[in-house]
């Protein structure tokens, strides 16, 4: 992962809780998680819509 170890990770977590302190984690982790839930959603919509042109594209090739 990067190169980053436990250690890292614990430091970064420390110099993350001291710059928002506690009271501000769950809403960083909500928006951390909404912000990856809507980045899959919109390359899963993406790959569908690529998939669903290119069937098209296939039927009106076979009709013609």
């Amino acid at each position: 992962m990067f190169g980053l170890g436990m250690p890292e990770l614990i430091v970064i977590l420390i110099i993350i809780l001291i710059i928002f302190g506690a009271g501000k984690l769950p809403e960083i982790g909500s928006g951390i998680g909404k912000g990856i839930r809507n980045f899959k959603k919109a390359t899963h919509d993406k790959t569908d819509e690529i998939g669903a042109s290119e069937d098209k594209k296939n039927k009106s090739e076979e009709e013609t």
